[in-house]
């Protein structure tokens, strides 16, 4: 992997890991342009670890009033709060534990299947724009917009994330509109999103790191296309993540929608030219 690729790909995991478009289809679809052959454990620990820095700092404010609600030691809307975060990272905790070799070899399946969970978050989008367009509808004739995040919301919008392992299958998009579908606001849902897979990325991540099979020397790649990609990364991750906020509160999804179903065919294109 060259600079030039590391910055490229970089960039493109710190944008769609939060823009509603799959951040692993499009780094298989820029995998499969540039050549590089397979993902390289060290670069992915890396640009995932930049991303959530990159939420971190995007939400530094919610997330230290958080921390501080929190070691009160009692009850309060910030201890629920993280709780629902908990309760979230169950489904995924789950398959991670006894579903991961299964989804591994689901992302050695080529562009094909990239190219159907595309289509699939085409119709999430679309689908969660127009329930919030009814939702807003009836707030302006005097009925709630909607509700704040609630625990059985929670696990519900988890296992909407467990199931966007799969490849092509956006995390953040399948996560939000299965929010807005629920009747959640476009002002909660979003955040929790956000915040909910620090703790699985960061997880994952450690676990890669403690296996042994981190290392930059083993891993092909260069120190300075390594550190290019993780700038890149962060940079693209927190632009893409202040902008989303602002798109879920608009509803705009249906862009993204038409976007999706675009890189379907793109992927179905690359996958037929071989």
């Amino acid at each position: 992997m060259t600079e030039l690729q590391a910055v490229l790909l970089g960039l493109v995991q710190g944008l769609t890991e939060f823009l509603p478009v799959s951040s692993s289809g499009h780094l298989t679809i820029f995998r499969s342009l540039f050549g590089v052959e397979a993902e390289n454990l060290t670069f992915e620990v890396a640009v995932h670890a930049a991303t959530v820095l990159s939420t971190i700092v995007a939400f530094r404010k919610e997330i230290w009033d958080l921390l501080k609600g929190f070691f009160k030691f009692k009850m309060n809307s910030q201890t629920h709060y993280i709780f629902k975060i908990a309760v979230s990272m169950i489904p995924v905790m789950i398959v991670g534990l006894f579903l991961k070799d299964y989804v591994t070899s689901l992302f050695g399946s080529g562009l094909l299947i990239v190219g159907c969970m595309l289509v699939l978050t085409a119709i999430l989008l679309y689908l969660g724009e127009k329930l919030s367009d009814r939702a807003a509808l009836r707030a302006k004739e005097g009925d709630s917009e909607g509700r704040e995040v609630g625990y059985l919301d929670a696990f519900i919008i988890g296992l909407a994330q467990s199931v966007a392992v799969l490849p092509g299958l956006s995390r953040s998009g399948t996560t939000i509109a299965t929010g807005l579908m629920l009747g959640v606001k476009k002002s909660a849902v979003a955040q929790f999103s956000f915040l909910m897979v620090l703790v699985p990325i960061l997880g994952e991540a450690f676990l890669e790191l403690i296996s042994g099979e981190f290392t930059v020397a083993a891993s092909g790649i260069s120190t300075l296309a390594l550190i290019l990609g993780f700038v890149s990364a962060f940079i693209s991750g927190y632009v893409a993540c202040r902008w989303m906020i602002n798109i879920v509160r608009k509803a705009k999804l249906h862009w993204f929608s038409l976007y999706c179903l675009f890189a379907a065919v793109a992927c179905v294109i690359i996958e037929w030219l071989g």
